[in-house]
């Protein structure tokens, strides 16, 4: 079971997707992750989405420290439910000044990404599971393009051992780090495929 790190929600406990397909992101990983995205100040008043979502650490983490909104997208079932149940704790029924929207979607990557009407993404999670190829990425990546805030930070969560991924044009790497058997790469879009 993972929590929450800091924020308005610091220490609340997230409920564990009931299964070894997922692979939540340590506390250690997250932290350093969480304090360089709010160095970049990629945080406050952020659209998000978090991909393959699992149980939406990375998400909720980012409403407890200010994100605007969270559509957290994952294809599992019992990831869904489990996504549902953490929700609560920024839904309705919890106190005025701690609600946000949150929506849940079971839905493919690529497929939410393509049909998505919402406002530009500002910040993008993708932790997708070991075993998605790097083709099937670049594809994701491709649709998110597409989706992005101008001002936009991905953040891709790999296996050290996978190399660094392959990004559509309009989308570079700027920053990337290890945490042992986890890489993160930070991206953002490109000056040349900003709107003139």
């Amino acid at each position: 079971m993972s929590r929450i790190i800091a924020g308005t929600h610091k220490g609340r406990r997230l409920v564990a997707v009931p299964t070894d397909a997922t692979r939540p992101t340590s506390d250690r990983v997250k932290e350093s992750l969480f304090s360089r995205l709010e160095g970049f100040d990629a945080l406050i008043d952020a659209v998000v989405v978090d991909l393959y979502a699992g149980s939406g650490a990375l998400g909720f983490e980012s409403l407890s420290r200010g994100a605007r909104s969270l559509e957290a997208v994952d294809k599992a079932e019992a990831a869904v439910r489990t996504l549902r149940r953490n929700a609560e704790f920024f839904g309705p029924e919890a106190p005025h000044a701690l609600r946000k929207p949150v929506t849940v979607h079971k839905a493919d990557a690529l497929r939410y990404l393509s049909s998505r009407s919402g406002p530009p993404i500002e910040l993008l999670f993708l932790d997708p599971p070991y075993s998605l190829g790097d083709a099937e990425l670049l594809k994701v990546l491709g649709a998110a393009r597409e989706q992005l805030h101008e001002a936009a930070t991905v953040v891709i969560e790999r296996d050290a051992g996978s190399g660094t991924p392959s990004l559509p044009e309009g989308l570079e790497i700027f920053s990337e780090k290890s945490y042992g058997s986890t890489q993160i790469f930070m991206v953002e879009p490109t000056p040349a495929a900003l709107p003139h």
